[in-house]
């Protein structure tokens, strides 16, 4: 059995940080962009950072307690990694960054400006989480999605494909973001809800419950959608609306100002409702959905609860 070759070794310089003793590093030979007799940051033990792989701890970066480097991960500037996080793969965290407690950031992810990834937060693909965003408990970030601003992913919250979540906007309980769709200024999407596709959520709108927004929808003002209500297609709710109950606002349609709609109302085609409440019982040809899109739907939302019990059989831990 070939004997491991440490990549580095303390220096001699220490520092006290909240109570641990963390060692200045110094590369011992070449690794990946790293030069022997390279200066590195801190570490607190040997079992933050690997020797294998090109793992490394740049700058006055810091890795303590019992979180762990590993494979080709790169922690640079002032960014923290302690806790029992994880940080492997060839995912990165910069700036001014931290990934706490049981969060694992990997693959090729990227967490960096004053973003924060803690709980039992996960951060992987080609996802992006900076700013002042925080992902936190047990929220998912994936594929090519990013969280910036000061955008808020948390409880059991997934957020995926190329979808964004951004300003001071959150998404939480239970809540999917995906495909291409925006949440930002200072939307919440949480409950069960789902926002999917070219959607988006914006300025003080609120989503949640069993609600749907998907197709080129927009909920916008302070409109609500909520119950199991569905807006899709390039409807468009806001102002001051509430679509809920099992009320869907579809094709080029608007419900705005102060309109209200629940029950089983279908508002379509090129509908405009700017007052009063509207509700009750529709005829069948108005109760059609779009069962195929319905159908997509799940079957994406099947395949990534896959993907993430899949990778949840990665103990790291």
């Amino acid at each position: 059995m070939t004997k491991q070759i440490k990549k580095y070794k303390f220096t001699k310089e220490t520092q006290q940080y909240f109570g641990r003793t963390l060692h200045r590093i110094v590369a011992t030979r070449n690794f990946g962009n790293v030069k022997a007799g390279s200066l590195g940051g801190w570490i607190e033990t040997e079992d933050n950072l690997s020797h294998e792989g090109n793992c490394w701890v740049y700058n006055d970066a810091r890795a303590f307690e019992n979180a762990r480097v590993f494979d080709n991960a790169l922690v640079f500037d002032n960014a923290w990694v302690y806790g029992k996080a994880r940080v492997f793969g060839n995912a990165q965290v910069s700036d001014n960054a931290w990934v706490s407690g049981r969060a694992l950031a990997f693959e090729n992810a990227r967490v960096f400006d004053n973003a924060w990834v803690f709980g039992d937060a996960w951060v992987f693909d080609n996802a992006r989480v900076y700013g002042k965003a925080r992902v936190s408990d047990n929220a998912r970030v994936f594929d090519n999605a990013w969280v910036f601003g000061d955008a808020w992913v948390f409880g059991k919250a997934q957020v995926c494909g190329n979808a964004s979540v951004s300003g001071d906007a959150s998404v939480s309980g239970d809540a999917w973001v995906s495909g291409d769709a925006q949440v930002y200024d200072n939307a919440w999407v949480f409950d069960n809800a789902w926002v999917y596709e070219n959607a988006r959520v914006s300025d003080n709108a609120r989503v949640y419950g069993d609600a749907s927004v998907s197709g080129g929808a927009s909920v916008s003002g302070d409109a609500w959608v909520y119950g199991n209500a569905w807006a899709f297609e390039n409807a468009r709710v806001s102002d001051n609306a509430r679509v809920y109950g099992d009320a869907s606002v579809c094709g080029e349609a608007q419900v705005y100002d102060n309109a209200s709609v629940s029950g089983y109302v279908v508002v379509k085609d090129q509908t405009h409702l700017t007052e009063g409440n509207h509700s009750g019982e529709v005829s069948k040809e108005n109760q059609a959905a779009p069962t195929e899109e319905v159908v997509k739907l799940r079957q994406e939302v099947v395949e990534l609860k896959a993907k993430l019990a899949q990778i949840s059989n990665i103990s790291k831990f």
